[in-house]
């Protein structure tokens, strides 16, 4: 009842595919070493390279089950594609994650997170508001989704995909976050920025006084330097590696 059935996919993929695997299931760990997952709601999925499959985590294991192996490929309507994977996916939860892979075909990663802090400002009628460095990086590609209950009725898709438009961070009215990137390394990193943007305005808004605003013009300057800090070779991806070293000294089985 309380076993998780083992599999060992190492050799049976190609090499694309499992060095996806070993990098989604390192995300999986990030978010339980960062307290940012909710028990086993909210998903990261990730685009294997040249391909309309999709990898996900299995329904019912906690982020810090989650292996290269025990993910699940589906295609992009959120069908599994092995039969006779002993795993099954939420398909209620893969709403949000279908309509962004649909919509965006040249990222490859979409991480949706219930993060108290970033509910709150998701929540707040002002939302994000230009009171840090992190929220700079956040608002020079920013979004917005109004809440309509429970992401399970297909009409969202398509308000889901006019709000993200080319944005890659996304707050869901009353619900919580959603970044993209192009690798899953990008969509980490900008998932951290935008925590930590949200983090320091629930802060500051139970403090007291005045706080300084980031210049509107620097917000505007700042996407370009972005992608230089956080996203690309020099910024997600020289940070990533880092991230995987991390995982494995904690996690050492995680890419089993």
């Amino acid at each position: 009842m309380y076993d998780i059935p083992h599999v060992d996919l190492s050799t049976k993929v190609s090499k694309v595919e499992w060095q996806t695997r070993v990098e989604l299931a390192a995300c999986y760990r990030l978010l339980v070493m960062h307290g940012w997952d909710d028990l086993i709601y909210t998903h990261v999925s990730a685009r294997i390279p040249g391909t309309e499959e999709l990898l996900i985590n299995a329904f019912g294991l906690s982020f810090e089950e989650v292996t290269a192996s025990n993910l699940v490929k589906i295609d992009i309507d959120g069908n599994i594609i092995d039969p006779d994977s002993p795993f099954e996916i939420n398909p209620a939860g893969f709403t949000i994650h279908s309509a962004v892979h649909h919509a965006r075909p040249e990222d490859q990663c979409a991480l949706h997170l219930h993060h108290s802090d970033a509910t709150a400002v998701a929540s707040s009628k002002e939302g994000l508001l230009p009171y840090s460095q992190y929220a700079a990086f956040a608002l020079a590609s920013m979004s917005y989704h109004h809440y309509e209950g429970l992401a399970v009725d297909h009409n969202e898709i398509i308000s889901l995909q006019q709000d993200l438009g080319s944005a890659n961070f996304m707050l869901l009215r009353n619900h919580g976050a959603l970044t993209m990137g192009k690798t899953i390394g990008d969509a980490f990193m900008h998932m951290y920025d935008l925590l930590r943007a949200c983090e320091i305005q629930v802060k500051l808004q139970h403090g007291a006084g005045d706080v300084i605003n980031v210049n509107h013009k620097v917000i505007q300057g700042i996407k370009a330097q972005a992608n230089i800090v956080h996203t690309g070779l020099t910024g997600g991806q020289k940070a990533w590696p880092a991230m995987m070293r991390r995982v494995k000294r904690a996690y050492p089985d995680f890419d089993k």
